[in-house]
């Protein structure tokens, strides 16, 4: 009975074909979230998921809020040990049948150049079976986990998770943890392990100007009346400047925190071979790219319209419009973000402007677990012994996650531990996992939760938050997490 035992027996796993059976049984069942076809298959993947935890010994009950169903599984071995609460989504985007390289099936695991090929391989399927699999190496190595687990799937992630925050409301005590372990979104690069604390918010809305009721024959009237797209592109021009700097003070914050800059000082953006090309002089001044990305606010119009684009024809349109989004950090007051782009707007003599919130996208915000924090430390020490690599810490995901639900409703540390990589292609065709990642994610969390299960290890005082600015405490470990990783070389 040993953690490299238990680490063994989780990638034995991989190699003996029994992981891939499991993935290839939930990529089989479509799914989708935005298909209102598809709610029979919804419920067929809760029900192959609690059939997996049951097996495990977890006691499973299905819950609703705001008529969308949730899976709640727990095991409970002693009220004295850690309680740690995992997270996970079984829904997945649209397949986009037919449009797969080589005819391969969304719904068909595939192999090719060292890679899973499916719908959900990456998001979230892969990685919270990873997390599944890897508990149950650790279960039948040591004969108990050692700590309490409570897993949480739901079916709606991918449409704004409808009901999570009713449900955590609701049921705040059932889900009552010491940390929060779960894992979605991509690593920071495809051979580094990663650790993401929070993530940043987003909010998306409209910028429309409505000039008059119908167009006008611009060699008539060319010169007298308003074009609301000239005026869309000035209104713009103040929002960002032309090297995409964000000119709102209240949509940035005050500074960049030390512990942020810290962490992401060895960071570096790469998207790999899959990648696009970093524009170096786009966005904040004297910010490095990994600063931009998790350290930083950004703004992108997301679409355009003014006239008909597909068959212009000489007159002057009525109006424009442009659907905007903004990604914001922690000390971004999220419910300042639009009153302060009208005022801004009415500052510079834009009151024609007419600003209303997305009706298609929910509001998600901005949360981030202190880099400094006990926790952060002693998780990157076990997933440096694991690996013998330095994981990287992003402060919070580029992207957004209802981190939020976890970290303000639940009062939870939020730990997030990546199994995919940027590029995956999620949400694309072509989404695949690497078999060489999902080796060695399987490796990091087996190695993780059999740590949470050596108490002598873990930080003190779990439930307890440390004041923002206190000095960590250091845990006591048996390893030193720079000596593991002096020769590791990026």
């Amino acid at each position: 009975m040993s953690r490299r035992a238990a680490i063994d027996r989780a990638t034995n796993y991989l190699d003996s074909g029994v992981f891939r059976a499991l993935l290839s049984r939930l990529v089989a069942i479509q799914s989708e979230s935005q298909n209102a076809e598809c709610k029979e298959q919804n419920a067929d993947y809760l029900d192959c998921l609690q059939r997996m935890l049951e097996e495990l010994g977890f006691e499973c009950r299905l819950l609703t809020a705001a008529d969308a169903r949730f899976l709640y599984a727990e095991r409970i071995e002693s009220r004295e040990l850690l309680t740690v609460l995992g997270y996970g989504h079984g829904d997945v985007v649209r397949g986009l049948d037919g449009c797969w390289t080589g005819g391969m099936s969304p719904w068909i695991l595939a192999e090719a150049d060292g890679r899973w090929y499916g719908r959900g391989t990456a998001d979230n399927k892969g990685q919270h079976a990873i997390n599944i699999t890897s508990l149950r190496a650790v279960l039948e190595t040591r004969g108990r986990l050692g700590f309490n687990a409570k897993f949480l799937i739901e079916m709606g992630e991918e449409i704004d998770s409808p009901g999570l925050r009713e449900l955590c409301t609701m049921h705040g005590d059932l889900f009552r943890a010491d940390l929060f372990v779960a894992s979605d979104g991509p690593r920071l690069s495809e051979h580094r392990p990663t650790i993401f604390l929070g993530s940043r918010g987003c909010i998306t809305f409209d910028i429309s100007i409505t000039a008059r009721e119908g167009a006008h024959h611009s060699g008539n009237w060319g010169g007298l009346l308003s074009d609301p797209a000239v005026q869309l592109a000035h209104v713009l021009a103040t929002i960002v400047s032309s090297t995409g700097r964000i000119l709102i003070p209240a949509w940035v914050p005050t500074e960049l925190p030390e512990s942020v800059r810290r962490v992401l000082s060895d960071c570096d953006v790469d998207g790999g071979p899959d990648g696009p090309t970093i524009d170096p002089e786009w966005g904040e001044p004297q910010l490095s790219p990994a600063e931009q990305v998790y350290g930083w606010s950004s703004f992108d119009v997301l679409a355009m319209k003014c006239g008909n684009p597909e068959a212009p024809v000489n007159a002057i349109p009525p109006s424009a419009w442009a659907r905007c989004q903004l990604r914001f950090v922690v000390g971004v007051d999220p419910d300042d973000i639009l009153p302060a782009l009208r005022h801004h707007l009415s500052r510079h003599g834009f009151d024609m402007v007419t600003v209303t919130p997305s009706p298609d996208d929910g509001l998600f915000l901005a949360t981030r677990l202190d880099p400094d924090d006990p926790w952060v430390r002693w998780a990157e020490a076990s997933i440096a012994r694991t690996t013998q690599k330095i994981p990287a810490i992003l402060p919070n995901l580029g992207g957004s996650l209802p981190n939020d639900i976890f970290a303000n409703i639940l009062k939870l540390r939020t730990l997030w531990v990546p199994h995919a990589h940027p590029g995956c292609r999620q949400h694309a065709t072509d989404e695949h996992l690497p078999i060489a990642l999902a080796r060695e994610a399987l490796g990091i969390m087996a190695g993780l939760y059999w740590d949470f299960g050596e108490k002598k290890t873990l930080p003190p005082a779990p439930r307890d938050f440390l004041p923002a600015g206190e000095t960590a405490v250091e845990p006591t470990h048996g390893y030193e997490l720079r000596s593991i990783c002096r020769d590791v070389d990026w």
